[in-house]
């Protein structure tokens, strides 16, 4: 399941041309990748996800509220696609 907040989404899609409903496909790639976001883990523990999304490797980030993954951004940015292409060439 997935959750978000509906303002936040609009703001990344103004943003990043990025919905947070598209977003949800990046952890259906079957080589998506994980990692926790250490500099962003305050209160709660804060994950980015990198996988492939129609032609591209689209990084959300993310974190766990109640066995629900709430997102809270997502773009197509140049440091996921490399994270994404290393870990999947290794």
């Amino acid at each position: 399941r997935f959750a978000w907040d509906s303002e936040k989404d609009i703001e990344n899609q103004d943003k990043h041309g990025v919905s947070f409903a598209e977003a949800q496909y990046a952890f259906a790639d079957s080589r998506r990748v994980i990692a926790e976001d250490l500099s962003h883990s305050g209160r709660e523990k804060r994950y980015y996800c990198f996988g492939k999304v129609g032609g591209g490797i689209l990084t959300v980030r993310f974190t766990y509220r109640g066995g629900v993954i709430r997102i809270f951004g997502a773009g197509y940015w140049r440091k996921g696609k490399a994270i994404y292409e290393h870990e999947n060439t290794v």
